[in-house]
């Protein structure tokens, strides 16, 4: 019998162009590429579990339900929340059952830990940046969505890509997780039709443009942040 969750642990190749950090404003512009990231910051030293807990642990935290029409939201304190990542994420739970934290954070409660975040030293000319910090659990993710530019670092853990352009819609059904769209839809995709993609580690940004569908999959329990551009 295959073992459902073993895409959670294999490494796939990566179709997402890769930069160290000798990338230049020039070429971010003219390439639109990612970019690497040195770990080992004093903010990402401040999102550990202990240091989270010690410090937000009593604070309610918003979550959304993780498919692309619903905009349902729970709260709840957020050590409750880190308890249940504990849980692998149920294959067969709809997105509009599986509850995440990722935006919704009230700026002025989360401030101190904000304030040490250094995002990347790229930015679009005419946009401005707002944080979306996020903590989930393995198997968790976003369906297919799109919006505005922006940047998706990874603090701890592995977050799986997928990424379309725009005029190429991807087929997904908007209340199936990422995970089910990966073990059931994924699978059947001719090379020609498979999404760029790629597993972004400690340290490294994603750069997705404007208007590129794409979804996500936390391979690990993952806290990430993402820096939107517009």
């Amino acid at each position: 019998m295959i073992n459902r969750y073993s895409v959670l642990v294999e490494e796939e190749h990566c179709t997402v162009e890769r930069r160290d950090a000798s990338l230049t404003y020039t070429q971010f512009i003219e390439r639109y590429v990612s970019c690497v990231r040195v770990p080992g910051t004093k903010f990402q030293y401040l999102c550990t579990r202990d240091k989270l807990l010690a410090e937000f642990g009593d604070r309610l935290v918003r979550l959304s339900t993780a498919n692309t029409y619903s905009y349902h939201k729970v709260d709840m304190p957020f050590q409750e929340y880190v308890e249940h990542l504990l849980e692998p994420q149920d294959l067969a739970m709809l997105g509009s059952d599986t509850l995440y934290f990722f935006g919704d954070n009230n700026f002025t409660e989360w401030g101190s830990l904000f304030g040490t975040y250094r995002p990347p030293p790229f930015r679009i000319p005419g946009t401005l940046g707002a944080y979306s910090f996020g903590v989930a659990g393995s198997g968790s993710g976003v369906p297919f969505h799109w919006h505005g530019p922006g940047y998706s670092e990874v603090i701890f853990g592995r977050k799986r890509w997928f990424l379309y352009p725009p005029e190429r819609t991807p087929e997904f059904h908007p209340n199936k997780t990422t995970l089910s769209w990966l073990l059931d839809t994924y699978q059947l995709l001719s090379p020609e039709e498979r999404p760029v993609e790629c597993t972004i580690h400690p340290g490294e940004v994603l750069y997705f443009p404007d208007r590129w569908w794409h979804a996500t999959l936390n391979l690990d329990t993952s806290v990430f942040i993402s820096t939107f551009l517009g």
